[in-house]
């Protein structure tokens, strides 16, 4: 596809908009997937353009959080195998099966995602007692959750965030950094594949990866400087929005009150 210069000027701009959001926290496809179906591009299209410049963002984040020792690659190297293959399975298995029963639930599951870090007393910026171990969490949630990135998608950065928080018991700053690693993994996974089918546009993805970069690196700066009073409030908005969104495209009668 071909966009003149205005267009491209403002989905860079989106970009930098999704990829500040998304390195807080998460849901930044909710910003830049309706740009790109905005350009009039396929859905298949959108989903893997939206795949190759989200990988900027959360590869801008995951960079910095490493340089702030935030995370440590060595502890996460079993994770990041798991995400990477769940995620490649699952962008697999979406070819194949419909994921229309994923959308119907997956508002409740944000809901109380929401719900959970508005009142539990665990999101906090300190670690606290880790539940589960490493190689437990890595295969069942590293593995599980990269799947479901790879086979649907939304709330993905919030799947792993409260499984951080309440299982690995990391601090909200630390499991934001530890979700922006496995984001980028499961986001380097799903592309390869799309890629390999044909469904990315080059240009328009890479235009929009400049602004994921700049707002991945603004965005988990921000997350170090205020850390729980920032990103605490931020999860809850944008697992709400989600769920709304969601809610509003599985089940539009309800919503016919609106005009």
């Amino acid at each position: 596809m071909e966009l003149d210069l205005l267009t491209l000027s403002l989905l860079l701009l989106v970009g930098f908009i999704g990829g500040t959001v998304d390195s807080i926290a998460g849901g930044g496809g909710l910003i830049t997937l309706p740009a790109l179906l905005a350009t009039g591009m396929s859905p298949a299209m959108a989903l893997g353009t939206n795949k190759l410049q989200s990988c900027f963002g959360s590869l801008s984040a995951t960079r910095f959080f490493i340089k702030q020792k935030l995370i440590n690659l060595h502890d996460m190297r079993l994770a990041v195998i798991c995400t990477f293959i769940g995620s490649a399975t699952g962008t697999l298995l979406v070819q194949q099966i419909d994921a229309t029963a994923l959308s119907q639930l997956l508002p409740l599951l944000l809901t109380g995602f929401a719900l959970y870090f508005l009142f539990s007393k665990r999101v906090k910026d300190e670690d606290s007692q880790r539940r589960i171990g490493e190689a437990a969490f890595a295969l069942i949630f590293g593995t599980a959750i990269g799947f479901y990135d790879g086979f649907f998608g939304p709330g993905t950065g919030s799947f792993f965030a409260i499984a951080f928080v309440s299982l690995a018991g990391f601090g909200m700053a630390k499991a934001t950094a530890h979700t922006k690693l496995l984001n980028f993994t499961s986001n380097i996974a799903a592309l390869l594949f799309f890629a390999l089918g044909g469904h990315v546009a080059w240009g328009i993805g890479l235009t929009m990866a400049v602004g994921q970069f700049l707002g991945g690196r603004l965005g988990s700066g921000l997350v170090v400087a205020k850390g729980t009073t920032l990103v605490k409030p931020l999860i809850v908005c944008v697992s709400t929005i989600m769920s709304a969104r969601l809610l509003y495209q599985a089940y539009p009668e309800w919503f016919s009150w609106l005009g």
